[in-house]
């Protein structure tokens, strides 16, 4: 049901719309040819690494419950929940077995949102089959950060991803309020106090990744660095933690307009061919198509219209044409992803892009893309 807090911002949603350059795309898609793009990029992914528990090699060896591996495991979930194919549970279940439902390196009590973001996944799991040993040591990890009043970890934006869905998912379970206050002022400190004045800027509804790129600091074109990614994951938090939450939680309202002010402030820097460059306030600064950053946009666009915030038609034609254009534009037939930055931090991180570049780790972009199209495909029901 459509709430009158979700509409009150729809007359500028309006104007911002027709500012969006528009490509000659269909308008309406085939829900079974997005569900086939979805398979043949999860397909490509599996059969690259079919022992979940293989270590991930890069510049140095890591286990395979790092956040990159635990953001695939969230958007294989979320592809599981529209096409529930038993090999997908399966692939997700003998991950979480394989690393006895533990987080990195086998270290339950750990501050670190990376290190817990692997807890998501083991919530979905346990919610299908709960037994209590799934959630034994993500529930502790949390409850033992819950044991202090410390509520600075969360530096950077990455890690708003990477933990709060966590603290969303035990309050619901548990039916305990207090994983949602500490969430709340978890993230409060980072919007407002991390740095000293918060890594969000209420002027222009986006974030900086971390207090390094505070002003002054600034772009070359002397504009704010607005990292995509970095917003990517505040966008995701904030969808998936709405989802989670009851509708008369106490600080929803907060998530809900930072939500809709950040998906305004998006729209208006989508480029001509309906991806976001890394840098959102200087396109001349490595700019170009990027895919996870458009992956993580148009998941939060489709994911409100999906729920309600977005009523316009208007809004789904455009979700549409962007994810034509992102399954055109970066998908390839055997399932890679191109034009994705690499692991980092800003827009010169793993530069340059392009469709066939191999970036270092491809797992958290694949979860991003399977969790837009999963929204692309219920919204096509």
């Amino acid at each position: 049901m459509l709430k009158l807090g979700h509409i009150y911002l729809l007359g500028i949603w309006f104007s911002i719309f027709l500012a969006v350059p528009c490509l000659c795309q269909k308008a309406q898609l085939d829900k079974i040819e997005v569900l086939n793009q979805l398979r043949a990029a999860n397909t490509y992914f599996s059969a690259k690494w079919p022992d979940v528990g293989k270590t991930i090699i890069t510049n140095r060896e890591r286990a395979s419950n790092i956040w990159t591996r635990a953001v695939y495991y969230e958007g294989l979930m979320k592809l599981y929940s529209i096409d529930p194919q038993p090999e997908y549970y399966k692939y997700a279940k003998d991950w979480a077995e394989f690393h006895n439902w533990n987080l990195r390196d086998g270290i339950t009590f750990t501050r670190n949102a990376d290190n817990q973001c692997a807890g998501q996944t083991y919530i979905d799991l346990y919610q299908y089959e709960p037994f209590p040993h799934k959630i034994e040591k993500i529930k502790a990890s949390i409850d033992s950060m819950m044991h202090s009043e410390k509520i600075d970890d969360w530096s950077w934006i990455d890690a708003v991803q990477m933990a709060m869905p966590v603290f969303a998912k035990l309050g619901v379970i548990f039916q305990d309020q207090a994983y949602w206050d500490r969430m709340y002022e978890m993230y409060m400190f980072t919007r407002n106090k991390t740095g000293g004045n918060g890594l969000y800027n209420p002027k222009d509804g986006l974030w900086w990744r971390d207090a390094d790129f505070d002003p002054p600091y600034v772009e070359p074109n002397g504009e704010d660095c607005y990292w995509a990614r970095g917003n990517g994951w505040i966008v995701m938090a904030l969808a998936r933690v709405l989802e989670i939450i009851p509708e008369d939680e106490a600080h929803r309202k907060q998530y809900e307009e930072d939500f809709k002010t950040m998906m305004k402030a998006l729209l208006k820097v989508q480029r001509k061919d309906l991806f976001w460059n890394v840098s959102l306030h200087d396109s001349g600064h490595f700019g170009g198509k990027e895919t996870s950053g458009t992956s993580m946009f148009l998941y939060g666009l489709t994911w409100g219209i999906n729920h309600g915030y977005f009523k316009s038609q208007k809004f789904k034609k455009l979700a549409n044409r962007t994810w034509n254009s992102l399954t055109q534009n970066a998908l390839h037939a055997n399932g890679f992803l191109g034009f994705v930055q690499s692991t980092g931090k800003e827009p010169s991180d793993g530069q340059p892009l392009s469709y066939e570049k191999m970036p270092d780790f491809e797992d958290f972009a694949l979860g991003a893309f399977l969790m837009a199209g999963s929204e692309i495909y219920r919204m096509n029901l």
